[in-house]
């Protein structure tokens, strides 16, 4: 896995959520792994076969995070500047076919919420506009077409 970038705030939303996933989901689930069992019959024990399904993907998503605390660097908002975009820049872009303007924050990809206006770096969009300036137009490849943006403001 890549280094992943990312705030303090998020390193510590990421480890409260590997502390939540040990400590009381998989104890959880080892509890209802044993009532299964204890019912008898293991072949043809749905419960059994669901909680074994459900603890096989916890461990999946543990490991996962496990490893992007393992990779993860801290960008220092203090080296950040508005020259061009870049992670945790605030662009405000409009789109040039409908006028519409939207305000995202270039993030990581763990710190990703489009709802809250949090783009993943990762996402086409981010990719376009990294390393332009204001004034600049972007054309993005979405699964719907091209969408050509304009970059009204870039701030912190």
């Amino acid at each position: 896995m890549a280094t992943s970038y990312m705030t303090q705030e998020g390193y510590k939303k990421l480890l409260e959520e590997l502390n939540q996933m040990e400590n009381v989901q998989r104890p959880a689930i080892s509890r209802q792994i044993a009532e299964a069992r204890d019912k008898g019959d293991l072949s043809e024990n749905a419960e059994y076969d669901a909680a074994k399904e459900a603890q096989g993907m916890l461990e999946m998503k543990i490991a996962k995070l496990k490893e992007s605390v393992a990779n993860a660097r801290f960008l220092d908002e203090k080296n950040l500047n508005t020259d061009t975009v870049q992670i945790l820049n605030k662009v405000k872009i409009k789109n040039t076919s409908n006028g519409q303007a939207m305000t995202y924050m270039i993030v990581s990809e763990s710190e990703a919420n489009l709802k809250a206006g949090k783009l993943s770096i990762n996402t086409p969009i981010a990719q376009g506009l990294l390393g332009k300036k204001v004034g600049d137009f972007v054309e993005v490849k979405v699964p719907s077409g091209l969408i050509r943006f304009e970059i009204i403001e870039i701030s912190l």
